[in-house]
């Protein structure tokens, strides 16, 4: 595996800074589209939910970029690819972790309140998880000095573009929700089909204007990108089971410990003042983009189909929620 992607550290992306441009309004326009949805009740849900908020919390911010850590350590992939990777697992919840967890018959208050604190808390924790995990990695691997991306990572730099990206369109957004409520029940779904659909069309823009290079990464980074989402998915899963919350938070803990925003991870990615469109990390991260949305309707039309198990413990785990 390493033998064929071993030119890929050296890869830098065909991007113009119409494109950047067209990606950051986007991502923008994807976080609108979350926050016009995000209440202040939502953040009430973690105290109506305290086990499991935490544990999914725990899943997503501490648990799921260690466990990527020891991942890549594991496979040993260029690297790009695992810096790429730890980016991935350091960024907020997705945008379509609520719609998976609603098709799932999942816990949805609490998928909605954990993705929103997770993006709200992003401006810290994205860039404190790299900087943390990613130095790490630089550590271990003394031979990394040839690594083709920054090796310190800038991370006020970082804290101020997740802010910008994230944060303003999430204010504005929440705002709009509370001040046009009706306008924002009739218009919040348009928005967010729309959002996605510009998304995949930004990826296929991408990988279109850099076609050279698939055939020669899609299979071996397609693996690595498979074992990447079974583990996010199972962390969050397995979290929730040996804590024995209800099944209907366990899928949950699985949805949005498994579904990352693979948008901003691409913006930081394509940013000249961090990553500068590197090959490695901007495939892994497209690739993942795709991939968690596939994996992610394909498990929410599974679990749609299985009926949650009565239990007495579920029952008083559930009163005492």
């Amino acid at each position: 595996m390493n033998e064929v992607l071993s030119q890929i550290d050296n890869v830098r992306l065909n991007f113009s800074e119409g494109g950047l441009l067209y990606m950051n309004i986007t991502l923008a326009i994807i976080m609108f589209g979350v926050a016009l949805d995000i209440k202040v009740e939502h953040f009430k849900n973690i105290v109506a939910y305290p086990k499991s908020a935490l544990l999914g919390i725990f899943s997503q911010l501490i648990l799921l970029p260690a466990l990527t850590f020891l991942l890549v350590i594991m496979l040993n992939p260029p690297p790009s690819i695992a810096m790429g990777m730890i980016l991935i697992a350091a960024c907020p919840g997705g945008n379509i972790s609520n719609f998976i967890s609603a098709l799932a018959k999942a816990n949805v208050a609490l998928s909605v309140s954990l993705t929103a604190f997770s993006t709200l808390s992003a401006t810290f924790f994205t860039p404190l998880n790299f900087a943390f995990w990613g130095g790490m990695y630089v550590n271990y691997y003394e031979k990394a000095k040839h690594l083709n991306i920054p090796i310190h990572i800038d991370f006020f730099q970082m804290a101020q573009t997740v802010f910008i990206l994230l944060g303003v369109p999430l204010i504005l957004g929440m705002v709009a929700g509370h001040r046009f409520p009706v306008l924002t029940q009739k218009y919040s779904k348009k928005i967010k089909i729309t959002s996605i659909i510009l998304y995949l069309t930004f990826i296929a823009g991408a990988l279109a204007a850099n076609a050279k290079y698939i055939p020669s990464v899609i299979i071996p980074l397609g693996f690595i990108v498979f074992l990447l989402n079974a583990q996010t998915l199972f962390t969050g899963y397995i979290t929730g089971t040996i804590f024995r919350v209800p099944r209907a938070d366990r899928r949950t803990l699985a949805i949005e410990t498994g579904i990352q925003n693979s948008g901003l991870a691409l913006v930081l990615i394509f940013n000249p003042k961090l990553f500068d469109a590197n090959g490695g990390m901007a495939f892994m991260a497209a690739w993942w983009g795709i991939w968690q949305m596939l994996t992610g309707l394909a498990l929410a039309y599974v679990l749609s189909k299985i009926r949650l198990s009565d239990f007495s413990w579920y029952k008083i785990s559930s009163k005492e929620e």
